[in-house]
């Protein structure tokens, strides 16, 4: 469960596509499946769509109902294993799937309806607590790394920090103290996109 969290032009996409370029092997072999969430309509995941085996851009209902399928899959994968073994091993039939969202903020801090909000926050509240040992995990950015745009942050064991706007925001993202350990992600220059 990884969190890459950046202001706007940060470079929070090179991050992204770092991460799927380094799946994108196993996406051929069929061992990988990425599923895309991109509530920019398709405009920073669209270009690698082919990678992609499931993917949506402009409905959030269908953002929902494939979070939901994610957590479907995840909860079956739990009944097959349980008792045999505590980590999923991807393969073709049962490959790994990778959620990857590029702007989370749109999904769970600022969607205006409420219930589909509410649905979309706690099936990423399972996927995160329960999804890597049976192979589901998610990889998403944002640029509001508040607790109440992201709620669940906690629950991101690997977060990037890349360049923020405000200094407080670095102990938001990385956790507490980390500022003050070194951490000067609001000291990042905006001409060093990608730099954490």
């Amino acid at each position: 469960q990884v969190l890459v969290a950046g202001a706007t032009g940060s470079g929070k996409g090179s991050v992204i596509w770092s991460f799927v370029r380094a799946l994108a092997g196993g996406v051929g072999t069929g061992e990988v499946e990425l599923w895309g969430f991109d509530p920019k309509g398709g405009m920073e995941l669209g270009p690698g769509l082919p990678l992609f085996t499931r993917f949506a851009c402009d409905e959030y209902e269908t953002m929902a109902d494939l979070l939901d399928q994610a957590v479907a899959t995840a909860r079956a994968r739990a009944g097959r294993l349980r008792g045999q073994t505590r980590q999923h091993t991807p393969s073709v039939g049962d490959p790994l799937i990778v959620i990857v969202i590029d702007e989370l903020a749109a999904l769970t801090g600022y969607l205006a309806d409420r219930k589909l909000k509410e649905r979309i926050r706690a099936s990423l509240g399972v996927l995160l607590s329960q999804g890597r040992a049976v192979g589901v995990h998610v990889l998403a950015a944002i640029q509001d790394p508040r607790k109440e745009v992201l709620p669940f942050r906690d629950l991101f064991p690997t977060r990037i920090g890349l360049r923020l706007t405000e200094a407080s925001q670095a102990d938001l993202v990385l956790g507490d103290g980390m500022r003050d350990r070194g951490a000067l992600c609001d000291h990042i220059p905006q001409s060093l996109p990608g730099v954490g």
